[in-house]
């Protein structure tokens, strides 16, 4: 079995196409359809059921991938090793995140470390609460900037890098607009704008409501921050939201205004695989990270 089989069987696997498995690669049809039949011979069953100038993987063949890919994760993270153990300040990381913390907490982070290490690369990925603990676990991802931190993830290391206060966002014609800080239960009777359901985001602001005796009544729902935003300030409703979210500012014709009795908070921190090692660019950004958020709480104070 050659490492080329795998590689043309993985990209003809992803587009159920030979020939453009084939321009992908800049190879023949040919070759790659020469190395598909030789890695079945060798196997001894059919990976591909075919159909037409259409291909579909068998039983077989979709198991055989789950195995490469995650045999092609360990040479990829090989060689990453041995280029940055020859030069750590060149390396790549993978980080995921959540959408609610893109557009302040992870570019300034970033920023602020590219000013001591700027050959340093980033792959970056959105992703759902959920997702982004799955990733570091399976190795898509070398961390995860997430909120809350969970505790209860036996394969990971979470460590809060600090904790933020969630706010409401108000309609500016609402009657509560002009207070400097409301209860929660005095929304009660408000149509709420939240997130769908399973977003953590949401469960946060459900269960808060849900200790003082109600259910938030959810009239919108939006799938990232900047439409909960743009929904409440078209008057649809009120929400709760992280106030890191508005440290940019906040849409026209609403107000932030902070929750009291109780405070809503979330933890914000990162994640990183309990049980596989971290590669030195890794670990440098890491360690800054936690150096960067304590130096920022200690300004604060």
């Amino acid at each position: 079995m050659e490492f080329r089989q795998i590689q043309y069987f993985m990209e003809v696997a992803k587009r159920e196409h030979v020939t453009e498995a084939a321009l992908e690669l800049h190879v023949a049809q040919s070759a790659v359809s020469r190395q598909i039949f030789n890695l079945e011979k060798e196997l001894g069953v059919d990976l591909f059921i075919r159909e037409g100038r259409n291909v579909k993987l068998t039983r077989i063949g979709q198991m055989f991938l789950e195995h490469m890919e995650q045999a092609m994760k360990v040479i990829e993270g090989a060689q990453r090793e041995i280029e940055e153990y020859l030069d750590p300040l060149k390396g790549t990381i993978r980080i995921g995140f959540p959408s609610s913390l893109a557009s302040y907490t992870l570019p300034t982070t970033i920023s602020a470390f590219r000013e001591h290490y700027p050959l340093v690369k980033f792959q970056l990925k959105q992703e759902s609460y959920r997702n982004l603990i799955d990733g570091v676990n399976n190795g898509e991802f070398d961390m995860a900037l997430i909120g809350p931190v969970p505790k209860q993830e036996k394969k990971l290391v979470g460590t809060t890098l600090f904790t933020e206060r969630i706010v409401s966002l108000l309609p500016l014609s609402h009657p509560l607009a002009d207070r400097s800080s409301i209860k929660l239960s005095q929304l009660r009777d408000e149509s709420f704008v939240l997130f769908p359901k399973d977003f953590i985001l949401r469960e946060i602001i459900v269960h808060a409501c849900e200790q003082l005796g109600f259910q938030p009544k959810v009239s919108f729902e939006g799938e990232d921050i900047d439409s909960i935003k743009g929904l409440v300030a078209a008057g649809l409703g009120v929400t709760l939201i992280p106030e890191i979210t508005l440290v940019e500012g906040f849409p026209r014709s609403t107000v932030k205004i902070p929750i009291i009795e109780p405070e809503v908070t979330r933890t914000v921190g990162v994640i990183i695989p309990k049980e596989r090692k971290m590669l030195p660019t890794v670990k440098l950004f890491y360690e800054f990270l936690k150096d960067f958020f304590a130096m920022l709480d200690q300004y604060q104070r």
